[in-house]
């Protein structure tokens, strides 16, 4: 009974340094393995699952408005008076929901072009409000009239106009209109070829953003989805200095091996530069 006992504290001792030696070597050949599997999957090119989720996102994207309401438009208007906003929000659409298209890989330089196709769906779940809700701000047509046509003569005819399209300093207009286009009476009397459509984001629904020109990563995995070129340039010809370059991804897809210490930069067209994020604290959204 004593040998038998002795024999298996034995072999259970030598089974467990074998297993330890095995998982020694095993850890960092299935790193290794891991992570050849990562470099693989991540390159955006046909049937990787980076390009599959990166055509067309699987996360629902959302971009949040928040509107600021003049309050006092008369007394501005008649008193000079300093404006009193209100701030109204959030009204939340979804984007990024539409795939890319026109893709089109380049071997040579190792990059892939694309549009991204344009949409916003309201979701009033996540809005305050409706799309039709209403907000007294600036006519931003007929402020901007007297910065583009300073002439004197061109000035009274503009004041002709705005007077008998019964236009003012400020308008009320729906949510809709402010963010995605409406006809201003003002500009559809102007006797110059101008658009009459006026929207902060307008054109937007049915459009396409691009051409992007990223890295698929095939040859160097850390500028994957970086942004090489947007509609053939590096800049924007807009910001000076560092502010005007095109850097980072267009959000949709980000370098794997991400350390907590880089701040992962993207571009967004509708704001005309580059963001940037920087970790700050993990987070669940479990609850306890």
């Amino acid at each position: 009974m004593g040998c038998d006992r002795n024999c298996g504290l034995i072999a259970g001792a030598v089974i467990g340094a074998v297993l330890a030696v095995f998982g020694g070597i095993l850890m960092p050949v299935g790193d290794m393995l891991i992570e050849k599997t990562i470099k693989k999957e991540v390159v955006l090119e046909e049937g990787t699952i980076a390009f599959k989720n990166w055509v067309k996102t699987g996360t629902e994207v959302y971009r949040q408005f928040w509107i600021y309401e003049v309050q006092n438009p008369q007394e501005v208007m008649v008193n000079s008076s300093n404006i009193k906003v209100k701030q109204r929000g959030p009204y939340t659409y979804r984007v990024r929901y539409l795939a890319k298209e026109n893709i089109t890989q380049d071997p040579e330089d190792h990059t892939v072009s694309f549009v991204q196709p344009k949409g916003a769906i309201f979701e009033p779940s996540l809005s305050v409000g409706t799309e039709n809700d209403t907000f007294t701000v600036l006519n931003l047509a007929v402020a901007a009239s007297a910065h583009l046509y300073p002439n004197a003569f061109v000035q009274a005819v503009l004041n002709s106009l705005i007077k008998k399209s019964k236009s003012s300093m400020f308008q009320t207009r729906t949510l809709k209109e402010l963010l995605w286009g409406y006809k201003d009476p003002f500009l559809t009397l102007v006797p110059y070829p101008v658009p009459t459509t006026v929207g902060v984001f307008y054109p937007y629904n049915n459009t396409v953003d691009g051409v992007y020109k990223v890295f698929n990563g095939k040859d160097n995995i850390s500028k994957v989805a970086i942004i090489d070129t947007y509609k053939g340039k590096r800049n924007l010809s807009y910001w000076p200095s560092y502010c005007d370059m095109i850097n980072g991804t267009d959000a949709a897809s980000f370098p794997p091996f991400v350390e907590k210490t880089r701040v992962l930069q993207f571009f967004s067209s509708d704001i005309c530069r580059k963001t940037c994020v920087h970790f700050t604290s993990p987070f669940s959204t479990c609850k306890s």
